[in-house]
């Protein structure tokens, strides 16, 4: 079996919630504990650092990862969903797993997958722990992929559980209310396991709260152990300075991740750096600069407030739910651009209206959409907008968008493209 077979029969056999949606999220780890079983329980023989929340996870994995490479660890990295290849989901020290090991671990299940019948996503994951063991390394992060307590990532017993934030995404699976997604998302502090929360959120923090007396969980609300403080972005790089109290504890920290919302999750992975540093392993503040200083040379991240040209300025963000998109828009407008033109596509399972109200009238907006089953129609896309009072023309594809953008975009405006984790993995040049 090729490579191409290989992910041909994946994605043709097992339900992907990356392409249908809900209808792929299965609300049991009945399916993934009967593969990691099959493999000898992979799940039981590593390290690991479970991250979940509703933004930031993913960069916050990366942040983690990077450390603990630049740390001389050898790290395992999970995360979801790939923008360009499936192999960008599962890598060790930031190299992807190879397309033949993918093959060959399809060809070699197949039976398997068809008795027990698993999702892409409960495939994924018993792939990637399957492939840790086998490469025999130090520590593996491991994002979670929806909610927390039924993810199929939720089979681990990390060192330290990290959730970022709350915001209301995914609500038909999750619950309606924040309260009700903060309490998916606790699943995954397990007893006596020390729990970090990355973002003090008082209308959920006694969820977390009850969660840790239940699990006798040491219970971290980062945002009270370090105050970090934008300085400047530069370059390729953002400032910051790190209180830890009323002393500055990191003066001029740089990351290479250029999102100002990355501010919110930096308290979370460095609380986690001092459980790890507390449970034995040695990370020093030279090598979290080091690693804070090259995320994505260290582990491939792309789609954080990622600079893709200049005159036009070009960027994209993968931010694609209220808050994430809140956050995107506030740095938008702190750059203060003579025009922005908007890049838009989302999928058909968010609450449109309340997103559409959040961008400004101002921009001039290029609707599109993904080529994926998801992906919200551009006509209906096109049609909410217009209630919304946003201006701008709707097009086939994301491609097409960005080249009417390129055209009527001038060299001292700004080309932005989000809206959509799907229509940032279809920009040709990322």
């Amino acid at each position: 079996m090729t490579y191409e077979q290989a992910l041909d029969y994946l994605y043709q056999q097992l339900p992907m919630f990356h392409r249908i949606g809900n209808a792929a999220f299965k609300k049991s780890l009945d399916n993934i504990l009967a593969l990691t079983a099959a493999l000898d329980n992979p799940q039981h023989k590593f390290k690991t650092v479970h991250v979940g929340g509703t933004n930031g996870k993913g960069s916050s994995s990366s942040m983690l990862a990077a450390i603990l490479q630049a740390a001389g660890y050898k790290t395992g990295l999970y995360t979801s969903p790939h923008l360009k290849e499936f192999t960008e989901r599962i890598r060790v020290n930031g190299e992807m797993i190879s397309r033949e090991k993918v093959a060959s671990f399809t060809q070699q299940h197949q039976t398997l997958f068809e008795e027990v019948k698993p999702s892409f996503f409960e495939m994924t994951v018993a792939l990637a722990f399957d492939y840790f063991v086998e490469e025999q390394i130090d520590i593996a992060i491991i994002e979670v992929g929806l909610g927390g307590r039924l993810d199929s990532t939720n089979i681990i017993t990390p060192l330290v559980s990290l959730i970022t934030n709350i915001g209301l995404d995914h609500q038909a699976l999750l619950g309606n209310t924040v309260q009700e997604i903060a309490a998916e998302k606790a699943g995954i502090i397990k007893p006596g396991v020390p729990a970090v929360i990355s973002r003090t959120q008082e209308s959920v923090s006694g969820i977390f709260e009850q969660k840790s007396l239940e699990t006798e969980s040491l219970l971290i609300f980062a945002e009270q152990a370090y105050k970090v403080e934008f300085l400047q972005a530069s370059g390729l790089s953002s400032y910051y300075t790190v209180y830890k109290g009323d002393t500055v504890y990191l003066d001029q920290l740089e990351l290479s991740l250029l999102g100002s919302y990355q501010r919110f999750n930096l308290p979370g992975v460095l609380a986690t750096v001092d459980q790890l540093n507390q449970q034995g392993y040695q990370i020093s503040e030279d090598q979290l600069r080091a690693g804070l200083r090259d995320v994505q040379g260290l582990t491939g991240l792309k789609g954080r407030w990622q600079i893709l040209g200049h005159q036009p300025l070009m960027i994209c963000d993968t931010g694609h739910n209220v808050d994430g998109l809140r956050e995107v828009i506030l740095q938008l407008l702190a750059m203060q651009p003579k025009q922005v033109h908007f890049v838009f596509g989302a999928v058909n399972d968010k609450d449109i209206q309340s997103v559409l109200r959040l961008l400004p009238v101002s921009y001039r907006y290029y609707f599109c959409e993904a080529q994926i089953p998801r992906a919200l129609p551009v006509h209906k896309l096109w049609e909410e907008a217009q209630f919304a009072g946003l201006k701008g023309a709707a097009y086939p594809t994301v491609e097409d968008a960005l080249l009417a953008a390129k055209a009527f975009a001038q060299e001292d405006e700004v080309i932005f493209i989000g809206g959509s984790t799907f229509v940032v993995a279809e920009i040709a040049d990322l």
